[in-house]
């Protein structure tokens, strides 16, 4: 468009100095009209009357401001004409290969810039992706652990992977084109605007009606895209049950209800989808709609000054001079580029939306408070302690019943203590608050009477050795998940630890090759019994002040339990344990027994003493010798 004002000078035998020429004998002949109009006037101006005069006079001014726009015409064009002697051909075949060089030459630098400034935009975007990311996963490492309930895996995975990769392209979009398709249709803007700006004022009559339907559609978008996001956090929390029970799934043959399902939770997104893409359609259309009839317009409005030769439209004056032909189209030209960019903008303003709507959903769990923080001023304990103590400890979950009721428990460093209840009196919940998971609303648990609270949560757990009822072993090697926490220790370490938890006979023997046999996810490859002993062996070579294991032997076999049990016989001494267990055969290693009821401490002794005078002790003892029935 820039270029055709040009060429036609070309197409019409001149070459650009004689072009230039031209309009300065044009502007000064135009001067010469403005000099003789502004006599006559004034000639009549000294002759009127005072209403007459008032006419004159801004009749006066139009030709003092057409004189003056004449003037600066001739003072630009005689600026360039001396630069363009010598530079320029003087005939016209070869000004338009020279006009053609230039256009090529121009759109090389173009592509060139566009190919810098994409990768640049892609830095940016990826290195700030990769920062969010880090800093979600990060901040997710520290949530609570209830946060990690209920799906919340699901959730937190969807919003690390999904999410943050719509926040990715909402950042591409402002960096790549939020700022170069604005610039581009300002610069058209500015281009016609420096044809006729009083034209461009009346064709862009329409534009808030733009802004007002962008902004209307902008907040179905956001809203539409949560929902989507949301579903597909949904279908992420179905694909995770599905997988993780894949042998429920199949011995009970439920493959047709998990797709059905399934099925249903992409009914459900394609639904959302769907409504998000209507509303993104909805304003790229109405926005193209809008732009076509700006240009629509500006040609009926620009035409009828070029054909009728007039300066005004509608009795306002558009042009202190009749449009040229040249002129009006250049004009179109701008209006026409300007429209390109203002309808990407409608898509840019879709995507951007997008963006932050999953950016809403991103920090929303970044800027997630946690309960449970590091002190201000910590204090520092020696190892070991002398004693852990539970005093008058009161602890509920969110939007829970009461767990723990009036807790009142004291455990002397080297004591190893048995815990038993049944379901839900609050077992596992004594093991989160000593690990400090979670901390009291009421009451205190302190080593050396030192609140858990005053100290960092980070040497607090380095004490502490962990065994689950549900073993997590990760795809990695056998040495590698036996020095998950311990990365720095030695093979002889690890191997020294795996023959404490009487795992180094299977490793050696039943694996293909041995500490370097590579586990599949979860350790799918090992029975129950190996993979707790693999735990174990964790355990003892994190060498812990205190040792707990939940449930530990409740689910392996006579066997594993025997040589857990055997292990664990030596490896407490001089350490404090903590067994959360049902099962005769742990219960004998303690030294003392706690019995719990609904979040309460009902009973305390040993094993054999309990058993003698405890009828509740005796029923929950039972349950555990039927389940060693029912394995043997």
């Amino acid at each position: 468009g820039a270029v055709y004002p040009l060429v036609e000078v070309v197409f019409r035998g001149e070459s650009l100095p004689g072009y230039v020429d031209q309009k300065i004998q044009s502007s000064r002949d135009m001067i010469a009209i403005h000099d003789k109009r502004l006599t006559t006037l004034k000639a009549k101006q000294s002759k009127g009357d005072a209403g007459e005069r008032s006419q004159l006079a801004s009749k006066i001014r139009v030709e003092k401001m057409g004189r003056e726009a004449m003037v600066r015409s001739v003072s630009l064009f005689e600026t360039i004409r001396p630069w363009m002697e010598g530079r320029f051909p003087t005939t016209p075949y070869p000004t338009l290969l020279l006009l053609m060089g230039f256009l090529l030459v121009g759109t090389v630098l173009k592509l060139i810039a566009s190919v810098i400034n994409l990768m640049l935009v892609q830095v940016v975007t990826e290195r700030a992706t990769m920062s969010v990311r880090s800093l979600f996963y990060r901040h997710a490492l520290q949530l609570d652990l209830d946060e990690f309930g209920d799906n919340g895996s699901a959730e937190l995975t969807s919003r690390l992977t999904n999410d943050v990769g719509q926040l990715s392209g909402g950042i591409n979009t402002l960096l790549g084109k939020i700022l170069r398709e604005p610039l581009k249709l300002l610069v058209c803007i500015g281009g016609a605007a420096f044809i006729c700006w009083r034209l461009l004022l009346l064709v862009l009559i329409v534009s808030p009606l733009v802004a007002l339907i962008t902004s209307t559609l902008s907040r179905s978008i956001r809203r539409a895209s949560k929902k989507v996001m949301s579903e597909m956090s949904q279908m992420f929390g179905m694909l995770n049950d599905s997988f993780a029970g894949i042998r429920l799934v199949k011995i009970y043959n439920t493959q047709a209800s998990q797709r059905a399902k399934f099925q249903q939770g992409l009914q459900a997104y394609y639904s959302r989808s769907m409504r998000m893409a209507f509303y993104s359609t909805l304003a790229r259309n109405i926005s193209e709609f809008l732009g076509t009839v700006i240009v629509c317009l500006g040609i009926v409005a620009g035409g009828y000054l070029v054909i009728n030769e007039k300066t005004h439209l509608l009795g306002i004056r558009m042009c202190l001079h009749p449009l040229e032909v040249g002129q009006i189209l250049l004009f179109f030209g701008f209006l026409i580029g300007a429209s390109d960019p203002a309808r990407k903008m409608s898509d840019v303003w879709s995507d951007l939306q997008r963006g932050i709507a999953a950016a809403q959903r991103v920090f929303e769990i970044i800027d997630r408070p946690v309960r449970v923080r590091n002190p201000s001023n910590a204090v520092s304990l020696p190892r070991p302690h002398r004693e852990i103590r539970f005093a008058d400890v009161h602890f509920r979950y969110p939007q829970g019943p009461a767990v723990l009721r009036g807790i009142d428990l004291t455990i002397r460093h080297g004591e190893t203590i048995a815990v038993v209840g049944p379901n839900g009196c609050g077992k596992s919940t004594l093991i989160s608050l000593l690990c400090r998971f979670d901390d009291p609303q009421q009451g205190v648990v302190s080593l050396d009477d030192t609140p858990l609270n005053q100290m960092r949560i980070r040497d607090i757990r380095k004490r502490i050795g962990l065994v689950t009822q549900r073993t997590t072993l990760f795809e990695n090697t056998i040495a590698n998940n036996i020095a998950y926490g311990c990365p720095r220790a030695s093979r002889e370490r690890i191997i020294e630890a795996a023959k404490m938890a009487y795992a180094d006979d299977f490793i050696c023997h039943k694996t293909p090759a041995g500490y370097d046999t590579l586990l599949g996810t979860r350790g799918t490859r090992l029975s129950g019994g190996q993979m707790q002993r693999i735990a174990l062996a964790r355990a003892f070579l994190r060498d812990p002040d205190i040792l707990i294991l939940d449930e530990a032997t409740s689910q392996i076999d006579l066997e594993s339990e025997h040589l857990i049990n055997r292990a664990l016989t030596s490896f407490l001494k001089g350490r404090t344990g903590l067994l959360i267990t049902h099962r005769p055969s742990s219960l004998v290693i303690a030294d003392r027994v706690i019995v719990m009821e609904e979040g309460r401490v009902i009973d305390s002794g040993q094993h054999e003493e309990l058993l003698a005078r405890d009828r509740f002790y005796q029923s929950l003892c039972g349950t555990g010798e039927a389940l060693i029935q029912q394995a043997a």
